[in-house]
């Protein structure tokens, strides 16, 4: 189920933050106390990407999932943000667990800071699950503060 918002979102557990893109999914995962987040390797996108990280979800024994949403800078939404949605959709119906959006504006951009100067090759493969973990540390700091 898609929550609307923190309210109803479990307290403890570990929990999956995810950076949707159409050819890659970027893939964080923190701890059972939310006290440290962790990037792990990409999943591939494409058709059967929800199945991957229904997969993913039940090894991590998670108990949420937390989405970037992309929005336009003035907060409405994009093509991509309908893609997302989409997405998160289809993930309710190979999860048992709630599901609720944080928006990703300046995630990549404060990732990529994170990462300090690297190769550009290393960006590519390691900034999307970056910008996850950023994803995820905001979100489970909106829900300390819900």
């Amino acid at each position: 189920m898609i929550l609307p918002d923190f309210k109803a979102f479990p307290r403890m557990g570990r929990i999956i933050g995810l950076d949707w893109g159409a050819r890659r999914i970027g893939v964080a995962v923190s701890d059972p106390r939310r006290e440290f987040v962790f990037a792990r390797d990409l999943i591939p996108g494409g058709a059967d990407a929800s199945h991957r990280i229904a997969d993913f979800v039940r090894t991590e024994r998670a108990v949420g999932v937390i989405v970037g949403l992309p929005l336009h800078a003035d907060g409405t939404p994009s093509d991509t943000t309908r893609a997302v949605r989409a997405f998160a959709d289809e993930l309710t119906s190979n999860i048992d667990v709630p599901i609720c959006f944080v928006e990703e504006n300046l995630t990549s951009v404060a990732a990529q800071e994170s990462m300090g100067k690297v190769r550009r090759r290393d960006i590519k493969e390691k900034l999307d699950s970056l910008s996850a973990r950023v994803i995820l540390e905001n979100a489970i700091a909106m829900i300390n503060r819900a």
